[in-house]
């Protein structure tokens, strides 16, 4: 009677711990979904930006057209990309093609004048560090949830259930690289 009583009680408790770990990695998971999509709605405030700034810059550089169509290719493949890599390397590629729009307005100084364009230029500075707190968040939520999944004993519900890691965000080689100032 006693042991049938101990037997059930380890059950249970062994039930109660996989239920547990369970909703942890399915919490741990719906977080990661929810991080990237705080990325991809930073990501959709900035691809809603760029048409306007391009327009701004037009009229006062129609002959800067490489750079301005650089960033357009550079929105439209930020939109094309469906996994955490391809959205990386697309976002790398419209970082750089902004940069290069934003030196081609240091020679224009009508259009660095223009308040317009001002405005522009500070929403996608914004912008910019909403997305790159926004990969933070997104990193941190993952390293929460690849612990899970590669933890004891979480680790082996999560090998029960299927539970993969998730792909953290990573900088592409370039933006590592320590900018050279010159004065």
């Amino acid at each position: 009677m006693i042991l049938e009583i101990i037997i059930i009680v380890v059950i249970v408790i062994v039930l109660i711990l996989i239920a547990k770990y369970y909703n942890d990695l399915v919490n741990g998971r719906n977080r990661v979904k929810n991080a990237w999509s705080q990325i991809d709605v930073q990501l959709k405030r900035r691809n809603d930006l760029i048409p306007n700034i391009v327009e701004t810059v037009k009229g006062y550089a129609a002959h800067e057209k490489e750079t301005l169509s650089q960033v357009v290719q550079a929105r439209s493949n930020i939109q094309n990309a469906t996994t955490v890599e391809e959205v990386a390397e697309a976002d790398n590629m419209l970082t750089g093609a902004l940069r290069s729009l934003f030196a081609v307005a240091e020679a224009y100084p009508d259009l660095k004048a223009n308040q317009n364009f001002l405005e522009l230029q500070q929403e996608l500075s914004e912008t910019e560090d909403k997305i790159a707190y926004a990969r933070q968040f997104y990193n941190d939520t993952v390293l929460k949830y690849n612990n899970l999944c590669e933890q004891f004993p979480s680790n082996i519900i999560a090998k029960l259930f299927h539970f993969e890691p998730s792909q953290f965000f990573e900088a592409q080689t370039e933006e590592k690289a320590t900018p050279h100032v010159q004065f």
